[in-house]
This record gives C-alpha cells, structure tokens and sequence, in this order.
C-alpha cells in the first residue's frame, strides 16, 4: 500500500509521482512547483523551499512528507515535532538522484515502473557520454546558481555538463555537497576564461546586466562572443525527471551554439 497521503516539499517527487501515476497519493506541494504544469491546478500549495503553512500542512494528515536537502533540515523538525513522518532526500549526484526516484516508486508500490522509467534515462545518459566522449573540443562552461555571494553548479549540474559536451571549469568543487564550499570569486571566473556562461539563479530571474557588465569578465570568450545563456532552475536544479527530459537537452542545445 504505502503511504496514502503525501506533501511534497519540493517538485521532483511531485514530478515523479505524476509520472508513477500515483498522483492520487499527493495532498499538499511547494508553491514553487512548476512540473507537472496540472499539479499547480490541482494540488494544495503548503510550503516555499525553508518553510511552510504548518497549520495548514498538519490539517491535511499526511502519512508522509517528502523534502530535499540539508537546508530543510529546521523546517523536517518542524515537522517532525508535530508528530509527521518526515523524509529528507539529500541527493547529489546524477546516480544518486536515479536511486532515489527508485526508492519512491517502492514506496508507492510502482518499483517495476519507477525501474522502466529511469532505465529509459539511464540509456539516454548512456548515449550522451558517447555523443561527449566523440567531440573533439569541449567548451569551457561556468554555471552560476546564486550571484551574491556567487556560488557554481552543484554535483549533478557538473555532471550534467559533462554529459552534454561541456567541460565544466569548477569541476573541481563538484564534490563540495554544501553550496557555502562551492562560493567563487569574479577573478576566478577570469581566470577560468570560460566559453560559455549559464546562468540559473535559484529562486529568481537572471540579471542580465549584472552578467555582461561584471568588469573582471569582460575579457572572457564568453562575454566577447555573448554566450550568455540563461536556463530554467526548474528544469536543472530540481534533483528529479525534469533534468533528463529537459535540463541535459537544454543544455546540449546551448553547447552546440559554440
């Protein structure tokens, strides 16, 4: 059976159950969920990203909430000191997020078709590292996800990089799992010289202007040939589905221009 009446606090387990078809099962989301477009319809926003109605979540009786990440971790004691089951996911990785998704398709009862989906993505990401593996120039590329303090790409949006035939100029903080360890500087942006610069600030719309008149970067390849692009948070940093029906594509998209 599982559990019957689930929150979610974030939008990959909302994806992921509509994708199970297990929609059903959801009583409460984030306000910030934008997949599956309907869920927004249908479905009773309860809480941003740190915090929530917890009246309101509480009145709803779930059998189980379901968050992502460390920085909810107040918010889950919250919770939990009302007397909720609270599951906290805290994925990093690509093979981390797969295995995750996994393990919600068992706790709905859908292991066999939370095992075919992710097969699917599997063989796609399979086929993305040959496509990568074959290129024979990978542009330098710097992901921003916050501009103050700025802080780049977490392990899976390296990683996702990688994938879609980029070479990722902070790498090299990816196993870095809190965003603070992961804060840059202009001048290391300078010095990286990226080829292309993507931008997806979490929470809010990316300043174009801040990104072209940024005076350390304006000798980066880059700004002088504008690859500026900017990419929906939604579709790269939600750890869930989206990031392979869209994010990783989007990204290839984006790297093809160079």
């Amino acid at each position: 059976m599982g559990p019957e009446r689930i929150i979610c606090l974030t939008e990959e387990p909302t994806e992921m159950l509509y994708l199970l078809g297990e929609e059903k099962r959801i009583v409460g989301i984030s306000v910030y969920t934008e997949r599956p477009t309907r869920a927004k319809e249908e479905k009773t926003k309860v809480s941003a990203f740190i915090s929530g109605n917890l009246k309101k979540i509480t009145s709803l009786e779930p059998d189980l909430v379901i968050g992502f990440s460390d920085i909810q971790s107040q918010f889950a004691k919250d919770l939990i000191e009302r007397g909720l089951n609270v599951l906290i996911f805290n994925q990093r990785s690509i093979s981390e997020i797969l295995s995750n998704m996994q393990m919600l398709g068992n706790l709905v009862g859908q292991a066999e078709k939370a095992k075919t989906l992710i097969g699917g993505w599997q063989k796609s990401i399979s086929e993305w590292k040959r496509e990568a593996d074959e290129k024979t120039y990978k542009p330098k590329v710097f992901f921003q996800e916050w501009d103050e303090p700025m802080i780049t790409g977490i392990q899976w949006v390296s990683e996702a990089i990688e994938l879609a035939g980029g070479d990722d100029c902070f790498s090299h903080l990816k196993d870095r799992k809190l965003a603070k360890d992961r804060i840059i500087t202009a001048e290391d942006v300078k010095d990286a010289n990226p080829d292309i610069y993507v931008g997806s600030w979490c929470g809010k719309a990316m300043d174009w202007d801040w990104v072209r008149n940024k005076p350390e970067w304006q000798n980066t390849t880059a700004l002088k040939k504008n690859k500026i692009f900017e990419m929906d948070p939604s579709i790269i940093l939600q750890p869930g589905p989206a990031l392979f029906l869209e994010g990783i594509p989007k990204l290839k998209e984006i790297f093809s221009s160079f």
